[in-house]
């Protein structure tokens, strides 16, 4: 197929069936990318209901075509005109310099009639229900939502719809949906990231782009190598397919599928569109009995893109090698042909010509009804006017987004007016018809609030030593060094008999925090009911990494202190309101910020981490699982990249999931002079794969620097700075 061709949707083609799509008893939104203005004309023209985009600023696909300002506001009216919808994705974490900016940015959008914005930075929540509340917030994926607790801890933030983390099973998705009531927008086709999303650094901390900042360079993709087994592509997963489980993600309660691509040439997006819409309107309308995927729908699905094969994702696993594809697929290719997509909304008209009087027009849209006159009619005199004639002349519509179902013209007897004049009339009233169905989605500005500075400060003084261990045996190491104020257990040890028997008369004049799991899914609350008593008694505080464990805090009505893990971003000062409005006061400062960002963002009274390996992803699919067998063996091992550089990956069996740590450890002691000019409360060492001999020292470095101002050596060994100096764009 050469050259541009015209594609009159939806006449031209039965697979994609949309007459009568708006009369279903219930209704799925078929959600498409939009990397592009043809890929967002290639999605209305398919029958898409939705279309997510980004903008020149703050989405996580900062390599897209992304549209400007103009071309933003043009695709705003185009969607509207079709009756259907447009989200923009906000969905990258802001810098403290940035977000004052988003105000400016989503303006003209909103006041255009923007549908929702998809946002994954918290601030960036507090920041829009502060000053754009009647703009709809949708949680990214990125959030990292798990279940019903935190999607109904969003719901109360005043989110409108959650996009839940696309490792969760078909029953949990259910769940959610039945226990909260919230929308619920779900992946149904496309690439799949191998880390939890929101929760990979690996990118970052390798190469300095971030995931997190729309620049993800993809290194998952490359061969990786498990000890003792040759290099392969082990952290690349086939791509999702779910075309033969609509069914079933219907009758879950999902609100949305959405399609993956916003890299992808339209020609993905209209057939991948095409094809989704199609069968789920003929689930909802023939039921499960006459579910059917054609072959030959099949396979210009599967040819629309191929990278590594497909497969069905999580929704009836946890994880398997079977996700995985080792290789690339031969003579793989997309779709490459240049079209021209185009698609006409019916119409009625009525032409009114009585001589003597105004020529009249009148059209009607759906709900939208305009009515405009032109030059006056004059009797004929030589050549009258001929009806059909003018029927011909008023039907043509051109480049206009309308075309006529009906046209009706009213004539009293032989009358003139000269074709310019009818063309005019057309063309006006075709404008005022646009404009009055436009007119519904248009906003006013809303009224300006004060900026609100009176929680953004936070408490200032010697920042104490704390630590967080593994083992009892660093445990032990931690508790006996003099220096170190609070111990940061995590509870894969936590609940241990000799553990708890130990902090109850071992305590030394320290503190002791338990750590909760990175992943908190449903399952996993059933084993935390039996223990939340114990918890309560043991330890003076929790540290958690995801919205689920707050909520599940909140219910059980916990009052000691909350400390929120570096995952859980806060970026910037709405992030800090944000937090404080839930009543926790203390955060980690984030990692991908550098020392400038940091005193900008002012984390006095934040935990500031400042050793150890850090983690660069949380994964619920298993490397040893998929290299060997699964072991149910809650250790370590060693994952090597291209360049055999050595990153530790821990088996989380309780929870299955891995958590894979950078090559190097953070080391800062050296910088103490920099560090103490933030005036952090509190400066953290993460230990992991570290003997005691190796913690004890450790320590002595950390504790002669911070707490008695001697210069610090840098280690022999490799260390990073992570991104402390550098920062991430």
């Amino acid at each position: 197929m050469t050259g541009r061709q015209k594609w009159e949707s939806p006449s031209d083609s039965e697979l994609f069936n949309i007459e009568g799509r708006r009369d279903k008893e219930r209704r799925i939104e078929i959600l498409a990318p939009a990397g592009s203005q043809e890929s967002l004309r290639a999605a209305v023209c398919a029958g898409a209901d939705a279309v997510y985009i980004g903008g020149t600023r703050f989405g996580a696909r900062a390599y897209a075509k992304n549209l400007n300002e103009d071309e933003m506001l043009e695709a705003i009216d185009y969607v509207h005109i079709h009756g259907r919808r447009i989200y923009l994705t906000v969905n990258t974490l802001l810098k403290d310099s940035e977000i004052q900016g988003l105000y400016e940015y989503l303006l003209p959008y909103y006041l255009r009639g923007l549908d929702g914005v998809i946002v994954q930075d918290i601030g960036v929540l507090e920041y829009l229900r502060r000053y754009l509340p009647e703009l709809p917030v949708h949680a990214s994926t990125q959030m990292t939502i798990t279940g019903a607790a935190g999607t109904e801890f969003l719901k109360k933030q005043g989110v409108v719809r959650v996009v839940p983390a696309r490792e969760l099973s078909l029953e949990e998705i259910r769940r959610m949906k039945e226990q909260t009531g919230m929308e619920i927008e779900c992946f149904v086709h496309g690439a799949l990231c191998y880390c939890y999303s929101g929760q990979c650094l690996l990118s970052s901390m390798i190469g300095g782009r971030s995931g997190n900042r729309g620049q993800c360079a993809q290194p998952c993709r490359l061969p990786w190598q498990i000890e003792g087994n040759k290099p392969g592509d082990l952290m690349s997963l086939k791509d999702l397919c779910t075309i033969d489980m609509l069914p079933e993600l219907i009758e879950a309660g999902i609100d949305s599928f959405k399609i993956e691509g916003r890299m992808k040439q339209p020609d993905y997006v209209y057939t991948v569109a095409g094809i989704y819409r199609k069968y789920t309107d003929l689930y909802l309308t023939k039921g499960k009995g006459h579910y059917k995927v054609e072959e030959d729908d099949r396979r210009r699905l599967y040819g629309a893109y191929q990278r590594r094969g497909y497969s069905e994702g999580y929704y009836h696993r946890h994880n398997g090698k079977d996700m995985v594809s080792f290789r690339r697929l031969q003579g793989e290719k997309e779709e490459s042909a240049l079209q021209d997509y185009k698609i006409k909304e019916k119409i009625n008209g009525n032409l009114i010509l009585f001589a003597g009087k105004r020529a009249k027009l009148v059209l009607e849209y759906e709900d939208c009804r305009v009515e405009c006159e032109g030059e006056r009619v004059a009797p004929a005199l030589r050549q009258p006017l001929d009806a059909c004639r003018v029927e011909k002349q008023m039907q043509k519509t051109g480049s206009t987004p309308f075309q006529f179902q009906q046209f009706q013209v009213e004539m009293d007897g032989e009358v003139f007016l000269p074709v310019q004049a009818l063309n005019e009339l057309r063309r006006e009233g075709l404008r005022r018809l646009s404009e009055a169905v436009l007119e519904r989605y248009r906003r006013k500005e809303p009224a300006k609030k004060e900026e609100s500075g009176a929680c953004l400060k936070e408490k200032s003084g010697r920042p104490y030593l704390s630590c967080a261990v593994w083992s009892f045996s660093q445990l032990k190491a931690a508790a006996e060094q003099e220096g170190i104020s609070v111990i940061y257990i995590d509870d894969e040890i936590g609940f241990q008999v000799k553990v708890t028997q130990y902090l109850a008369v071992r305590r030394r004049g320290k503190r002791y925090f338990l750590i909760m799991p990175y992943i908190f899914r449903m399952e996993d609350t059933k084993s935390w009911e039996n223990r939340y008593s114990e918890m309560t008694k043991a330890y003076d505080g929790v540290l958690i990494r995801n919205w689920e464990s707050y909520q599940w805090l909140c219910r059980h009505g916990y009052k000691k202190e909350i400390c929120l893990d570096a995952n859980l971003y806060v970026f910037n000062r709405y992030g800090k309101t944000f937090i404080r409005r839930q009543g926790i006061q203390k955060y980690t400062a984030p990692v991908e910020l550098n020392f400038g960002e940091l005193k900008e963002l002012d984390v006095r009274g934040a935990a500031v981490p400042v050793y150890g390996y850090q983690p660069v992803m949380v994964t619920a699919n298993c490397i040893r699982k998929t290299a060997d067998k699964c072991r149910k063996e809650e250790k370590t091992y060693d994952l090597r990249d291209r360049y055999q550089k050595k990153f530790t990956v821990r088996c989380c069996c309780r929870y299955c999931y891995n958590v894979i740590y950078n090559s190097a450890p953070l080391f800062l002691a050296d910088k103490a002079e920099d560090i103490q000019e933030l005036m952090p409360g509190e400066l953290r060492l993460d230990f992991t794969v570290e003997t005691k001999e190796q913690m004890q020292k450790i320590m002595k470095i950390y504790t002669d620097a911070f707490n008695r101002c001697q210069n610090a050596e840098k280690p022999r060994t490799e260390y990073t700075r992570g991104h402390f100096k550098r920062g991430v764009k």
